[in-house]
C-alpha cells in the first residue's frame, strides 16, 4: 500500500512551508486523536496566485485549482504538527469557503479541487464531510479558504 508521502512524489507534489499565522492563531491544534487545521489560503511562493471573487474577477477553474493549492497548504500544517502522514487515519471534515460574486452559486465545484487532492493523496482514508459556502470576502481578497479536520493515531 502506498503512503500519502509516495502519492504525493507519484502526483508531483511538494509540501509547501507552512505559512506564519496572518493573525493571533496557530496553524494546527491536536486535540485527542484529532488536528483541527486553521483556515488555509492558497499561498504559493509567498504569495497569492490570484485574488478577487469567483464568477467575476476569478473564473471557477481556477478557483478549483487555487482549492487544491489551499488542501495542500493545510495537508502541510497537519504534517507539520504529526510528522508524518502515515498517522492520518481518516480526512473527517472539510470546509470550503469561496469569495463568490452575488450571483455564482458553483461552490461546490471549486471546493471539489481541494476534495479531489484530498483523495488523491490519502485514497480511502480522504473521504470526508464536507461543507462549501460562499462567502462576501475573504482574508487578503483570497478567491478560496479550506479548513481541515483529521483523525491521526
Amino acid at each position: 500500500m502506498t503512503s500519502p508521502e509516495e502519492r504525493l512524489v507519484e502526483l508531483g507534489l511538494t509540501l509547501p512551508e507552512v505559512t506564519a499565522p496572518l493573525a493571533a492563531y496557530v496553524p494546527t491544534v491536536r486535540t485527542g486523536d484529532h488536528v483541527y487545521t486553521s483556515g488555509q489560503l492558497p499561498f504559493s511562493e509567498g504569495g497569492l496566485p490570484a485574488t478577487g471573487k469567483v464568477g467575476a474577477d476569478v473564473t471557477p477553474e481556477k478557483a478549483k485549482e487555487l482549492a487544491a493549492l489551499c488542501a495542500l497548504n493545510g495537508i502541510a500544517a497537519v504534517r507539520a504538527e504529526v510528522e508524518d502522514l502515515s498517522r492520518v487515519v481518516r480526512v473527517v471534515k472539510l470546509v470550503g469557503y469561496v469569495a463568490s460574486a452575488p450571483d455564482f452559486t458553483g461552490q461546490p465545484g471549486v471546493i471539489n479541487g481541494a476534495s479531489e487532492l484530498i483523495g488523491d493523496v490519502f485514497g480511502d482514508a480522504g473521504l470526508h464531510a464536507r461543507s462549501a459556502v460562499g462567502m462576501a470576502a475573504l482574508p487578503l481578497d483570497s478567491p478560496v479558504e479550506v479548513e481541515m479536520i483529521v483523525e491521526v493515531r
